[in-house]
């Protein structure tokens, strides 16, 4: 039996505190646990890594670090629901979240043109603003996409529009990181979609098999679940799927979250990665944990923790009609990696 080490005040790098947290416990622990599997993952030589993003992430500014985690290749795949999505591109068109209170008159808020998300605030016309722009770039659009291919043609318009390297969307178009969205509709980019001549067509299905052959192709798969909701449970089923196929991947082999849902609910957001199991989602020999603290916590310290961490090889992801992956970097494409 292994005794706790109280920690000690020092001079102290944000990752030698993670370290120093993983022997610790309660939350605190298991959230140096989840770096120390993070970091064990970037040493492996060939790993898809899949993050699900969930929650109002970027309204609550958190869309700078996962767009540091895609250009450092700390993730190789994103999951998000449709709002963060929006929310990255209303931020990168110039519009803002503002500083606000949760004690807030909200009828008030709602006479002056002011929503709320908590303590955030935002005004509805840029929201309006930001539709009328991404309506005219989906009515260019033409033919049947899935979401990540979808997207791919919003972020190219989008860097016509604007130079800023810290949007989600234009780093992962140009560190060629797929995004998918299964619940696009169920955001501002649906709306902007109703008010487009629309002349395209987001096939969910071609979602799941394009997300299903990467988790099929890839060597090992490590999953990252900031909350929970349609993006965690889209990327697990990719598990069941490959089995209805007739390929046994055994599960994902690393497996975090962070999360304040508990299973006792019965929602897939709080169930555990041992539920999982009893599913074939995750494997039985996983490295695997579950953080039960506030997102907007635990990714900007795992986010600095990580700045130091060295690559070692990463997913390149070529897109044909078949999709094949082959496992290495070039140093001008992730500055993470390690030239090979």
């Amino acid at each position: 039996m292994q005794p706790t080490e109280p920690i000690k005040v020092s001079e102290k790098s944000v990752a030698d505190v993670l370290l120093a947290m993983s022997k610790t416990g309660f939350q605190g622990r298991k959230l140096g646990e989840a770096f120390k599997i993070w970091l064990e993952m970037l040493e492996e030589n060939e790993i898809t890594i899949l993050m699900g993003l969930a929650g109002a992430m970027v309204p609550a500014g958190m869309r700078k670090i996962i767009a540091y985690l895609i250009r450092n290749r700390y993730i190789d795949v994103l999951v998000s629901t449709g709002a963060n999505i929006f929310h990255d591109i209303h931020e990168a068109l110039g519009f803002k979240h503002y500083l606000g209170s949760e004690k807030a008159n909200d009828f008030h808020l709602y006479k002056e043109g002011i929503d709320r998300i908590y303590d955030v605030f935002a005004y509805e016309s840029e929201f309006n603003r930001a539709d009328y722009i991404l309506a005219d770039i989906i009515s260019e659009l033409i033919g049947v996409m899935s979401s990540r291919e979808f997207i791919e043609k919003l972020a190219e318009s989008v860097c016509k529009l604007v130079s800023e390297e810290e949007s989600i969307i234009v780093a992962a178009y140009e560190s060629d990181v797929p995004i998918f969205c299964p619940s696009i509709a169920d955001s501002s980019i649906g709306i902007a979609a109703t008010i487009a001549d629309r002349r395209v067509v987001i096939d969910p299905i071609k979602d799941i098999e394009e997300l299903t052959d990467i988790v099929v192709k890839s060597k090992k798969t490590g999953v990252i679940y900031v909350s929970g909701g349609v993006p965690k449970n889209f990327i697990q089923q990719t598990e069941v799927v490959a089995r209805l196929k007739g390929i046994e991947k055994g599960g994902h082999n690393y497996a975090i979250q962070f999360t304040t849902d508990m299973p006792q609910w019965g929602g897939l957001s709080g169930c555990t990665f041992e539920e999982g199991i009893s599913w074939g989602k995750i494997s039985q020999k996983s490295k695997k944990i579950q953080v039960h603290v506030d997102a907007t916590i635990a990714l900007p310290i795992i986010a600095h923790g990580l700045q130091n961490a060295k690559r070692r090889s990463c997913p390149v992801f070529i897109w044909d009609r078949e999709l094949k992956i082959d496992y290495g970097c070039l140093s001008h494409e992730v500055s993470a990696c390690q030239g090979l």
